[in-house]
């Protein structure tokens, strides 16, 4: 029985706060307002995770009072309960998955990306104890493993399907010329949580995973390292996306391109500003969960690549969408136009 998605919902209108956004106070008059637009709310659904981090600025900084009808924002703990509620046709914008982004415009919810929050946001993490059979044979150090141990090497990760595990499992057939069902054990253990969980108590091998979970390992001189990073074998490794409704995103057009313009502002300000970014990031997680000083280590990671164009993770996205119809979280592969629209973007 799956547990139910715990939410929270907000709806705040409050003053700019004074951490390098008040000099752009005056953009929502820029923006010229969409007072008859329709829609007197938009509905967000997010997830507390490290590649939302635009959500995490754009509530935070009171960026949200810059648009012309207030936010009310829904947190839901993993993409298949965004999937899922997503059926009601309730939220004009989704911040999660690319993959679970795929299922809603898959199961024909009128849906596009209209902005990327992150590329290149895996890292595969291994013991150092392989690492060290890697430097040597390379993707042969798998086999090595196997020989030495009288087992296959085990991968712990998000259930299949996700964006982690079809990042692995490209990884493994596509750069090293293995078999990801025959040449490693891949396990799907959940989330984030989880995935770290394992990690630290050493009860897998290896993972695909993204921010602050490699930052947390280190810190906790748990005995892991990067072995490889998507950046390097998958340029444009599409992660976290937003995807906008078509309510929202053809009939009211200017309310979503306020709303991608205050996106690309949260990105510029995670650039500029880290260290209050990082703050931001553990409010709205927790700081139980991600202590300040870890989210902002986590932001040094060239895992960390915020971004709002989303033309920048178009190839991966193709890569993406057969994976994801082969492994059958979708009837049909997606296109590059049924999957996009870059117009709100490139009109900025």
């Amino acid at each position: 029985m799956t547990e139910a998605p715990r939410s929270t919902s907000i709806s705040r209108r409050r003053f700019l706060q004074g951490s390098g956004l008040a000099a752009t106070a005056g953009l929502a008059g820029c923006l010229g307002g969409s007072g008859g637009s329709g829609l007197d709310e938009l509905n967000v659904a997010y997830m507390p995770i490290y590649p939302d981090m635009q959500y995490f600025v754009m509530e935070e900084e009171g960026l949200f009072d810059q648009l012309s009808v207030p936010v009310s924002g829904k947190k839901f703990s993993d993409g298949p309960s965004i999937v899922q509620a997503s059926a009601t046709g309730d939220f004009d914008v989704m911040m999660f998955g690319i993959v679970p982004a795929m299922i809603v415009m898959d199961k024909g919810i009128p849906a596009k990306i209209t902005a990327a929050n992150i590329k290149n946001a895996m890292q595969i993490l291994a013991t150092d104890e392989f690492a060290a059979l890697w430097e040597e044979h390379g993707s042969d150090a798998f086999a090595e493993f196997e020989a030495e141990k009288g087992r296959k090497f085990t991968f712990g990760t998000f259930p299949p399907g996700s964006v982690p595990d079809i990042l692995l499992r490209y990884w493994i057939q596509n750069t090293l010329g293995l078999d990801p069902e025959e040449d490693v054990n891949i396990k799907g253990l959940g989330g984030a949580a989880a995935v770290q969980q394992a990690l630290l108590s050493n009860n897998v091998d290896g993972t695909s995973i993204m921010e602050p979970v490699p930052t947390v390992i280190d810190a906790n001189d748990a005995p892991f390292q990067p072995i490889a990073w998507a950046g390097d074998f998958m340029p444009g490794q599409p992660a976290a996306v937003t995807l906008m409704h078509d309510r929202l995103r053809q009939d009211n057009r200017d309310l979503a391109t306020e709303f991608v313009e205050l996106h690309q502002q949260a990105t510029n300000f995670v650039a500029d500003n880290p260290d209050t970014a990082a703050q931001h990031a553990s409010t709205v997680i927790g700081e139980s969960a991600l202590p300040v000083e870890t989210a902002r280590a986590a932001l040094d990671s060239p895992a960390s690549d915020f971004i709002t164009d989303p033309h920048d993770i178009e190839g991966g996205a193709e890569i993406f969408a057969d994976y994801a119809q082969t492994l059958g979280k979708t009837e049909a592969q997606l296109t590059v136009d049924e999957m996009f629209d870059y117009g709100i973007y490139d009109s900025l």
